[in-house]
């Protein structure tokens, strides 16, 4: 199948101005993503917001500005920061976490930074989040742009998880978390402990606040909130794909708490509305912020109105029948702030102009010296060949996979990548799950061929099956993965003009609590010499 289609070339005159804005002292910003809009429409939203795989949301309003975090397991940097000033449009501007362990030197698909809750106080941004193999954590700045103090080990503990700090009106502060069944052995319970006024350390062992096995199984997530003298743990419960959201109260931070479910998917398409934030505005609107997990493209977020009853309970969503349980919206009016609206949604395509990687791009493991250049080739991102493991030639295992997260549920990602001139080495783009594809351009000694690789169930250690669909008398070529519903289809161009289809359509699956993911790979083999591969641009349509 040949398409004609028009991509411009201006390698080298981005190149060029990329060199001359070096010069300058100056750095150019990543194009902004042509992907999943909120808008509808005559000042309205829809949901999902966000159209990619922002776990375990939390946020906050400070001022005029609003902030969310999220889950980032092991990929690094971690702990993303979103900004937003209207809670439907957000755009990435930092990470509070910049490595992670020694031992996420290599991929720990599924471990590391699991749900965190960010807070401002007494002028600082805090995020605690849980290790369920280490304990619990704590980061702080006072500047949410800039670099956040290192990890600060609140608690040493295997299993617990989901942290959220309260900072009382009396000086006392408190910390509520869940439980890991993997690790803990235990779940479907709540534990609040008390904590250090600076919030560094625990001052006991805590106390069962909730014991949801009977009518609330596997309750987490939770988020810990003091409102007209109630204190309020908003929790999600009955699991992630169909479960609920659940509001705890009660009138001391220790309990006994009384329970509702004010959230649930009842006749909506939503299913499994969970873990999220409640942000109250300015003017005295209220709104919350949770996931739905959508397979292979993550769990993505919406956006929900919410308000307060006369009896003291929240209601989320939409509750025509007046039950207290509300239904997600599809789509709703806009929240009510001050300022001018942007189109802003989080950053995707990049032209590798800047001097640095992108808010947008994420390791599958701690990065180390050496593995790429975006001063080396002006305008474009190097990428320096590393071995592969020599126990396994799947991707899964490589730590030098540069990946992001799939942004739509219809694109199209295109690449254009030149190997360098000597070594053997493999480059291209891959859609990356718990079974894979990539797309990539493969020297040994002088042949240049096109490969297409897959996999089926890689943490098993499977081994990719190979297709060589071409042999180039080329270098550089264009490669492309076009998704309709989860449906990947590949294509290559050596012209950027005439585009030829590869192989079958591909469905990838999603990863260990992530969705699948897109990125960009320069690998070879143990024996080979040092090699690299130039990647033009990567734009997402």
């Amino acid at each position: 199948t040949v398409v004609r289609s028009c991509i411009p070339t201006s390698r080298s005159i981005r190149g060029a101005l990329a060199f001359l804005a070096g010069i300058a002292g100056l750095s150019s910003n990543p194009v902004r993503a042509q992907g999943w809009s909120p808008d509808a429409g005559g000042g309205n939203y829809k949901n999902p917001i966000i159209y990619a795989d922002y776990s375990d949301p939390d946020a906050i309003r400070v001022g005029d500005d609003f902030y969310m975090t999220s889950s980032s397991f092991a990929s690094v940097p971690g702990l993303p920061i979103l900004h937003s000033r209207d809670l439907v449009h957000w755009t990435l501007v930092n990470h509070a976490i910049r490595r992670l362990p020694q031992a996420f030197d290599v991929p720990q698909h599924g471990n590391g930074i699991w749900a965190p809750s960010i807070r401002f106080h007494d002028g600082a941004y805090y995020i605690y989040y849980g290790d369920p193999d280490r304990g619990i954590y704590m980061v702080k700045t006072r500047d949410v742009l800039g670099t956040w103090d290192g990890p600060v080990l609140v608690r040493e503990a295997k299993g617990w998880i989901d942290p959220c700090p309260l900072w009382d009106d009396d000086g006392n502060a408190y910390l509520v978390h869940a439980f890991a069944n993997s690790r803990a052995g235990v779940k479907s319970i709540l534990h609040v402990n008390r904590m250090s006024a600076d919030g560094t350390r625990l001052l006991d062992d805590g106390t069962l606040v909730f014991d949801g096995h009977a009518n609330h199984p596997t309750i987490e997530g939770p988020k810990f909130y003091k409102r007209n003298g109630w204190y309020y743990i908003f929790a999600p419960a009955g699991g992630v794909p169909t479960g609920w959201q659940t509001v705890l109260r009660s009138k001391h931070a220790l309990g006994p708490y009384e329970d509702r479910i004010v959230l649930a998917q009842g006749t909506s398409p939503t299913n499994g509305p969970h873990q999220g934030a409640w942000v109250e505005l300015k003017n005295g609107e209220h709104w919350f912020l949770h996931f739905q997990d959508r397979g292979a493209f993550g769990r993505i977020v919406h956006l929900q109105p919410m308000i307060w009853r006369p009896d003291g309970w929240p209601v989320i969503g939409r509750d025509s029948a007046s039950t207290g349980t509300g239904e997600p919206v599809l789509a709703h009016r806009l929240p009510t702030v001050v300022g001018a609206r942007n189109s802003n949604v989080p950053q995707t395509s990049d032209e590798f102009d800047a001097r640095v990687l992108g808010q947008q791009w994420q390791w599958e493991a701690n990065d180390q010296p050496g593995w790429y250049s975006l001063t080396a080739a002006p305008g474009s991102l190097r990428l320096f060949a590393q071995p592969r493991r020599a126990d396994s030639s799947s991707l899964w295992f490589a730590p030098n996979v540069l990946m992001q997260k799939i942004p739509a549920p219809v694109f199209t990602l295109t690449t254009r990548v030149s190997l360098g001139k000597t070594g053997d080495e493999t480059a291209g783009l891959v859609v990356l799950g718990m079974d894979y594809a990539a797309l990539s351009l493969r020297r040994t000694g002088s042949i240049v061929e096109l490969v297409l690789a897959r996999v089926v169930d890689a943490p098993s250690g499977a081994a990719e099956s190979l297709v060589v669909p071409a042999t180039l008398s080329t270098e550089s070529a264009y490669l492309r993965a076009s998704c309709d519903g989860l449906m990947i289809r590949f294509s290559y161009s050596v012209d950027g003009a005439a585009w030829i289809a590869v192989g079958d359509p591909f469905t990838p699956k999603a990863a260990r609590w992530v969705g699948a993911k897109l990125g960009l790979f320069a690998t070879r083999p143990s024996s080979s010499p040092g090699s690299y591969a130039d990647f033009d641009f990567f734009r997402i349509q």
